[in-house]
This record gives structure tokens, C-alpha cells and sequence, in this order.
């Protein structure tokens, strides 16, 4: 999701392509192809890359912007040709892609096996962040409660659900989330009630367990909840119209709390989008979704090795705690690794839970159901 729309740069970063194009690959020159947004290969490439670079006499890092994950899947599908016929796939690391995409690809050998890889940083990955052997995740985000601490005492921020919702309640128009099919910190606002009125127990919901009845039993208790909170919303019962609006509003005083994607709030106090006493809290009870950025590596790349080598080097403390400090995500291996006074700066939002909700059915069933019961009088459109 591209949803830090106010981090674009305005230009092409040097170096990086901004459209996906297979390479002649050489030997020493790592083609990496990203599907993230802008902000991230800037990190790479004004981070990761002079400093792998410099450790690695001879290596280049080449930043390819993939535009979306339908063009680094295209490649993929080319690098699964080439595994066939023997040639050069002109590819060596995706970055942002889940291997499974590849039709056939994992099975087939496409992509590495990092378990099997001997990476000296692999065993110190956050055990919440694992998927799949062939794809290593090594940045995260979350959506969290941000708040203004002029307004509200950190000591009173609420950490669970409960104290959340009776928070909101007690505060009339000083809280406010986005539709949620208008960006994932609103949307998984709404998911953090569903999982609430199932037991706060995430397994309960699977890619392929969605059905009309489980949609009417599991779904339904939610929107009663949130029903009866949309009273006390801002302006009594409004819903912004994406992630950087609800920034906005925190930003300008005019609510006291918003949900918001870890990443985007962390930057957004950095270039001063969010004042510096902004308040970030994770709940304690059960935590607000989020997620892993993954990365795959290709069998058949011309520079593999040194692929692998980047990927031990992503996950070393340097590059971890660079993942906090100057991009704004979360770390991927566990914050043990993460040096010590970073981790008592962020003390508040270390997640002891990271729920994924799944897509698909789900997905289309919490965005309609959303409106119709919710918001009946909101466009979906609009």
C-alpha cells in the first residue's frame, strides 16, 4: 500500500530506476528490485547501499524501483523461465515481495532457502516476524495510537482495548480513524475490533475460512461496537479520508488521539508533520495489526553470494536499528539486538503482538460490512 504520500520525493533518486527493466547482470553488481515507496529506496540508498558498498570492495548495489508488485512479479515469472533454460534471470534480490507469488517458484528451487543459507544474523530474527523460509523479512510496521501529550497524560494513555473504547468515550470528538478502505491505520483500527469481540485471538481468522455465517457471527459484534463509539468521533461521527489526514488533525490540534502506521508517525514527528510531544503507545492486551517487509532472493542470480551477504548485512544491529532511527519502521530481528537506548526511547510501542489479519474474503467483507452497518450515511466512493 502506497501510504506515506507525504515522504514522496519529488525526483528520481539518483541511481534508481524508476521503471522495472531487465539488466545485463555483471558480476559484482547486485540487482535489487523494490516494490516499496520512494522513502524506502531512499534508505537504501542513502543508508544501506554506501555502507554495504564501502564493506565490500567491488560491489555495487543497483536500486531498481519496481513500480508495484505486479512488476517484480513479472520479473519473478521471467526468473522462473530462466531457471528452466538455464540463462541468466538478470535479477538477484526482490525486496517488498512474498516468494510465493512466483507460480511454482518455490518448489521448482527459484528462490533461496534462508534457513538453510548459514546467515550469522538469521537466528536473532523476532520469532513474530517469521513466514516462510524463502522470504526473510527485515523491516516491520504496525499501526499504534499516537496522541498529544499537552492534552493527555502519558501515564493515562490507554493500553488495553477496553480502557481504549472507554477512553474514546470520555473524550467526545477528541479521537477519529479513516475509512477503512482509505488506508491500513484505520482499517486496522477496525480489524483491532473484530479481533476484540473474538476473544482478541487472531488464529480464529484465516485466508480461506471466510464464509457468509462466519461473516455474520464473527463480524457483526464489531460493528455494534463501533456503532457505539461513532458518537463521540470527532465532530460526532466523522471518519477522515486516508492515513495523512488523521496525521493532520493530530497535528493541528484538533483531535487528541488517531491510530497511525508506526512508520509514518515516527517520520512524521522527525520532519515535523507531528509536533515533538507526540505521545506513541502500543496496546498491551492484544496489539494493533501490522506486518513484515520481506525479501527473496534469487537461486539462479549471477550474485547470489553477495545477495545472501546483503541480507546477513540488513539484519546486522547497524542496519536494524538505522530501520528505527532513520527510516521509522520496526526492527526484524528482536529488539534484544537493537542497542539500548533506542530501546528506551521507544519503550511504549515495543509489540508484544503483531496480528496479521488476512486478506481476500475477509478484506471485502470488513469494507462493506463497514458502510453498511457503520457509516450507512458514508460514500464509499467519496
Amino acid at each position: 500500500m502506497k501510504r506515506r504520500d507525504f515522504m514522496l520525493a519529488a525526483g528520481a533518486t539518483a541511481g534508481v530506476l524508476m521503471m522495472p527493466r531487465m539488466s545485463f547482470a555483471a558480476e559484482g553488481v547486485v540487482d535489487i528490485y523494490f516494490t516499496s515507496d520512494q522513502n524506502v529506496i531512499d534508505f537504501w540508498t542513502n543508508v544501506v547501499k554506501p555502507k554495504f558498498e564501502a564493506a565490500n570492495a567491488g560491489v555495487t548495489l543497483n536500486l531498481v524501483d519496481g513500480g508495484d508488485g505486479a512488476g517484480v512479479s513479472a520479473i519473478g515469472d521471467r526468473a522462473l523461465a530462466a531457471l528452466a533454460s538455464g540463462t541468466d534471470p538478470q535479477a538477484d534480490l526482490f525486496e517488498g515481495f512474498d516468494s510465493r507469488v512466483t507460480v511454482g517458484g518455490i518448489d521448482k528451487g527459484l528462490y533461496v532457502n534462508f534457513k538453510e543459507a548459514n546467515l550469522s544474523n538469521y537466528s536473532k530474527i523476532n520469532p513474530q516476524a517469521f513466514d516462510i523460509e524463502t522470504n526473510m523479512p527485515y523491516r516491520g510496521s504496525q499501526v499504534l495510537l499516537a496522541y498529544d501529550t499537552e492534552k493527555l497524560d502519558p501515564a493515562n494513555a490507554p493500553k488495553t482495548w477496553d480502557d481504549l473504547v472507554a477512553w474514546i468515550k470520555a473524550n467526545p470528538g477528541q479521537f477519529i480513524y479513516n475509512r477503512p478502505n482509505k488506508g491500513g491505520s484505520g482499517g486496522n483500527f477496525v480489524r483491532r475490533a473484530i479481533y476484540a469481540v473474538n476473544g482478541n485471538d487472531p488464529s480464529k481468522f484465516t485466508v480461506d475460512n471466510y464464509s457468509p455465517e462466519a461473516d455474520a457471527e464473527m463480524l457483526t459484534p464489531a460493528w455494534e461496537v463501533l456503532k457505539d463509539i461513532a458518537p463521540s468521533l470527532f465532530e460526532g461521527g466523522a471518519y477522515t479520508s486516508g492515513n495523512t489526514q488523521s496525521l493532520q488533525l493530530l497535528g493541528q490540534s484538533a483531535v487528541t488521539m488517531i491510530p497511525t502506521w508506526s512508520d509514518q508517525a515516527l517520520s512524521a514527528i522527525d520532519q515535523g508533520v507531528l509536533p515533538e510531544t507526540t505521545g506513541l503507545v502500543q496496546l498491551t492486551d492484544l496489539g494493533l495489526p501490522g506486518g513484515f517487509t520481506r525479501l527473496a532472493v534469487l537461486s539462479n542470480g549471477t550474485n547470489k553470494d553477495i545477495a545472501l551477504q546483503l541480507c546477513d548485512f540488513l539484519l546486522s544491529e547497524e542496519i536494524q536499528s538505522a530501520v528505527l532511527s532513520e527510516l521509522g519502521g520496526f526492527p526484524a530481528v528482536s529488539w534484544d539486538y537493537i542497542s539500548a537506548d533506542l530501546r528506551e526511547r521507544f519503550a511504549d510501542i515495543i509489540p508484544e503482538t503483531i496480528p496479521n489479519f488476512p486478506s481476500g474474503d475477509w478484506e471485502k467483507a470488513i469494507n462493506d460490512g463497514w458502510y453498511r452497518a457503520v457509516a450507512p450515511n458514508v460514500d464509499p466512493a467519496s
